[in-house]
C-alpha cells in the first residue's frame, strides 16, 4: 500500500512539474504553439503533451488561439497573475521610494506584457521639472530602458522576432546589428539607455528582473535630458544597488 501512494506521488509530481514546463514555454511565447512545438520545446511525447494539455484547456490554464494558431496560456491564469503583480508591486514600492530619495529623480516599475512593457508603479522625483507616466500606460520595447533591460534577458531569437515585429507595426527601418550589440552590452553592464530615443528631451536608465513566477519586470529612472549627463553617475550607483537587492530579495 505504501509502495504504491509513493508510486503516485511521484506519478503526480512528475505530472506538475511536465505541466509548469509547458505553461512557462507558453509564457515565454508571444503566438500560439502547437503541440509538436511544445513537445520539441520541452523534449515531451507528443501524446503526453496533448493529453497535458487538455487537461489545462479544461481548467481554463490554456486555451486554443483564434484562427488555429495553437495553444496559449488562458484566462484562469489572470488570476494568478494579478495576485503576483500586486506581490511585486507592494515589495517595490519600498525600492522605488529609495530610489527617488538617492536621486530626486522619478523611479518607476513596469512589467513586460506581450508586445511592451506596462507601467505598474512610480514614485515622483522631488525637482520642479520631473518626468511622469499614467499607471497602465504601455511603452514601447526597442526605444526604452526599460524595454532594452528586458530584452536583454531574453533568448536572442526571442529578443529578434519582437525587435522586427516592434518595427514592421511602426514602420521602422532600424538597425538590428547595433540594437543586438546594445542588448549585448546591457546584459553585462545590468544597466539600460534611452538617451532622448523615445521622447524628446527625456532620458532614463533602467534594469530587467524576473520576478517569483519568472515575468521580466524593470524598475527604470527616466529624467529630464538636460539633467542627464549631472545625475548619470548617481542614478547608475542607485540603480546597481536596487538591482542587487531586488534580485536577493526576489531569490529568498
Amino acid at each position: 500500500m505504501a509502495e504504491n501512494e509513493g508510486k503516485n506521488d511521484k506519478s503526480g509530481i512528475q505530472v506538475l512539474s511536465r505541466a509548469a514546463a509547458i505553461l512557462r514555454i507558453l509564457r515565454d511565447s508571444q503566438s500560439g504553439m502547437s503541440l509538436g512545438q511544445i513537445a520539441s520545446k520541452t523534449g515531451l511525447p507528443r501524446s503526453t503533451v496533448q493529453r497535458i494539455t487538455a487537461a489545462l484547456v479544461d481548467e481554463g490554464f490554456i486555451l486554443n488561439a483564434p484562427d488555429g494558431r495553437g495553444l496559449r496560456l488562458g484566462p484562469e491564469l489572470s488570476a494568478f497573475a494579478g495576485a503576483a503583480q500586486y506581490n511585486v508591486v507592494e515589495y517595490c514600492r519600498l525600492f522605488l521610494t529609495e530610489l527617488t530619495q538617492k536621486t530626486g529623480e522619478t523611479a518607476d516599475l513596469s512589467v513586460m506584457r506581450g508586445v511592451g512593457m506596462t507601467f505598474l508603479d512610480q514614485v515622483p522625483g522631488t525637482h520642479r521639472l520631473t518626468t511622469l507616466s499614467k499607471v497602465d500606460e504601455v511603452f514601447p520595447l526597442t526605444t526604452t530602458a526599460n524595454g532594452r533591460s528586458c530584452l536583454a534577458e531574453l533568448p536572442r531569437q526571442e529578443a529578434i522576432d519582437l525587435i522586427e515585429a516592434e518595427w514592421a507595426r511602426n514602420g521602422i527601418n532600424g538597425d538590428l546589428a547595433a540594437l543586438l550589440a546594445k542588448l549585448d552590452t546591457i546584459g553585462k553592464g545590468g544597466l539600460a539607455y534611452d538617451l532622448d530615443e523615445h521622447s524628446a528631451g527625456i532620458s532614463a536608465i533602467g534594469f530587467a528582473f524576473r520576478d517569483w513566477g519568472g515575468t521580466l519586470h524593470a524598475i527604470s529612472v527616466p529624467l529630464p535630458s538636460t539633467r542627464f549627463q549631472e545625475m548619470k553617475a548617481t542614478v547608475e550607483a542607485a540603480l546597481l544597488v536596487t538591482r542587487r537587492d531586488v534580485t536577493n530579495l526576489i531569490a529568498q
